[in-house]
């Protein structure tokens, strides 16, 4: 018997009506302008809206398709709006998912980015983003226990959130090999204990009272979500002629020495090798476009953090100020055509960074599909949530850290910094307010700092 029809529910939620394609593509659109607060933000945001809300999809089926998507290359949320996009509507369905979620984004990007450069700096924008700061710090932090609350569900799982808290943050150790030894841990595991594997105890699942959703726990699989080698295949042979085709296009009009076709080729290179999400792949986007390229100075690459930290999307799409930068002060096509360069190289740039996202959504999504019932598969990537849990806890305390104490515990307090930190954290724990509010209200709070005159320090 389907676990969902013994339950009790009301007449309103026992009938889940299907999605049309129009509403997803509403919904993922404005998803696209509401997603702030990084990763772990976001996941919230999609959480809330998916599985609490709107009952598209189930808890349980969430999470699989979270846990798959944290262990790929590139951006987890945008690739896990992809998944559940392409689960409910098929490969449009996923694509538009995937692209609206960035589209906002790409487009306020290089608005920005083109008033940053050609403007540079306005004391209005500069209260705007020291107010923003220590509230993305805050919205970090409760994104964090929001998604620990839902992941950690034992004492095994707290165990190996609190060994990867440990060895990112004493240890130095590196994203992926946190992953390797969560994934073995989880694979080891599964087999000696699986209780301790299983996502949680399945009657805390069905307390939290969500109702049934259009795609349930045991809502059988569609046909495009079932596996085939040849559709497999299929994506990826189209996946490599989307990226081969501009690719060769670039060598061939500007050489394999331009910018634009150096950039497109280290940031698919960033796409493919590096794990961990947006934060992990930094410091490798660091050290190519400022020391090895030099498409930007270090201080415009931290202003383009910050401008990251404070739009909608992932924080990855830091790429595309990156690109336009790059295109805008190399005048890539010509000292008359400065705009223009800069944001053909930004779209560039962004294209060859998500594209792989998408292949792997698309191609991997139909083997994913068969697994969610099978402890043998979902025992590592339940540990490998558990270990992201860790890892997000530090880069909350990171930001906390270089917020509040900017130049070191040497050099003092940034006491307004602490105190729209603390602001925002009450707002969020503690009266349960928007992150968009909270950003709104951050925002004018570090305005009025730089109005009044105040120091910040």
């Amino acid at each position: 018997m389907n676990k969902v029809s013994s339950v009790a529910l009301p007449e309103t939620e026992s009938k889940i009506s299907p999605v049309t394609l129009r509403e997803a593509f509403l919904f993922w659109l404005k998803l696209g302008f509401i997603s702030f607060g990084g990763p772990a933000g976001q996941i919230s945001i999609m959480h809330q809206e998916l599985v609490e809300n709107r009952r598209w999809i189930s808890e349980r089926r969430f999470l699989h398709a979270l846990n798959f998507c944290m262990v790929l290359p590139g951006p987890e949320v945008q690739q896990l709006a992809t998944y559940i996009g392409w689960l409910m509507h098929k490969t449009w369905g996923g694509v538009l998912a995937g692209l609206l979620f960035i589209l906002p984004s790409l487009l306020l990007l290089i608005a920005l980015s083109w008033i940053y450069i050609a403007w540079g700096d306005v004391a209005v924008v500069a209260g705007i983003f020291y107010g923003i700061k220590p509230a993305v710090a805050a919205i970090v932090l409760q994104a964090a226990h929001r998604i620990g609350s839902r992941a950690l569900k034992n004492g095994t799982h707290w165990a190996i959130a609190a060994a990867a808290f440990i060895a990112v943050f004493a240890l130095n150790v590196s994203f992926p090999l946190i992953v390797i030894f969560a994934a073995v841990a989880g694979f080891i595991g599964g087999r000696m204990a699986p209780e301790n594997f299983t996502g949680g105890n399945e009657h805390k699942v069905q307390d939290k009272r969500y109702g049934a959703a259009v795609i349930d726990d045991n809502t059988p699989l569609s046909a495009h979500a079932v596996f085939s080698w040849l559709r497999m295949a299929k994506v990826i042979a189209a996946g490599a002629v989307l990226w081969f085709i501009p690719m060769v296009s670039l060598v061939v009009l500007l050489g394999w020495d331009h910018p634009v076709t150096q950039m497109s080729w280290f940031f698919t290179k960033a796409a493919l090798l590096t794990f961990g999400g947006a934060y992990a792949v930094l410091p490798y986007v660091y050290q190519g476009a400022v020391t090895h390229f030099s498409w930007l100075t270090p201080g415009q690459m931290m202003d383009g953090l910050a401008l990251g930290e404070t739009t909608p999307g992932p924080l990855i799409m830091v790429v595309t100020f990156v690109g336009f930068v790059g295109g805008y002060t190399k005048a890539v096509f010509g000292p008359d055509t400065l705009f223009i360069g800069g944001a053909v190289a930004a779209c560039l740039v962004t294209w060859f960074t998500f594209l792989p996202s998408f292949i792997f959504i698309l191609a991997g999504g139909p083997f994913i599909e068969t697994t969610h019932n099978k402890i043998g598969f979902t025992a590592p990537l339940t540990a490998i949530t558990a270990a992201v849990v860790g890892v997000i806890l530090n880069l909350a305390l990171f930001f906390i850290w270089h917020i509040i104490w900017p130049a070191g515990a040497e050099g003092g307090i940034d006491v307004w910094a602490a105190v729209i930190a603390v602001a925002s954290a009450v707002a969020l724990f503690r009266y349960k307010w928007k992150v968009t509010h909270v950003i709104a209200a951050a925002a004018m709070m570090g305005l009025a700092v730089h109005l009044f005159g105040f120091s910040p320090v």
